[in-house]
């Protein structure tokens, strides 16, 4: 594993490196099946979808565009506050596209809730929202992932994109973050 000043805030490693690529290739492959003969554009909501979606479209290796949105609910907290705020918008009209929204985590709902009525309401064609990350034990909302790679319990977890305060997004692996970190 390589150097990291990060490593001693982490309980244990819920999902490797090795796992996380795998699933993604997969996650990949079906969406290609799915949007072969389609001109789908890939919106991440920014930050956590950065280091998954980077796999995830190039896995995909569909003909595609990619675009971002940046919503809040959580502002540095370690829950939702169940308010959702769109703090950078789309560049590009949707009107009539299919769109794949792309999350690190499906937790609460709030935000894919509401990205995916904001998403319908800006004239996109189709949403399919694909997570990383399920965590259904905290679901407010009645949302499910169109496609999710794995499920995981109801502890707090960071890497691979997912932060706590803007920190640990660069872990090559999903951890649980040790409750003392989070609980100062």
């Amino acid at each position: 594993m390589a150097k990291s000043n990060m490593n001693q805030d982490i309980l244990k490693v819920l999902l490797s490196e090795e796992q996380l690529h795998q699933r993604i290739q997969e996650m990949g492959d079906e969406l290609f099946e799915k949007f072969r003969d389609k001109d789908p554009m890939f919106v991440g909501v920014l930050n956590g979808c950065f280091v998954f979606m980077a796999d995830l479209v190039r896995a995909a290796q569909l003909k595609s565009e990619v675009e971002f949105i940046s919503v809040s609910s959580y502002k540095n907290a370690t829950k939702s506050s169940g308010v959702v705020e769109i703090t950078r918008d789309l560049q590009r009209d949707i009107t009539g596209r299919d769109i794949i929204v792309v999350e690190d985590i499906l937790d609460s709902g709030n935000t894919l809730y509401f990205l995916r009525n904001y998403l319908l309401a800006k004239g996109a064609r189709s949403i399919t929202v694909v997570t990383l990350l399920d965590k259904p034990s905290r679901r407010e909302k009645p949302i499910v992932a169109d496609l999710s790679g794995f499920e995981v319990p109801d502890e707090f977890v960071v890497g691979f994109g997912l932060d706590y305060c803007q920190q640990y997004r660069n872990m090559p692996y999903i951890g649980v973050l040790k409750p003392e970190v989070y609980s100062k």
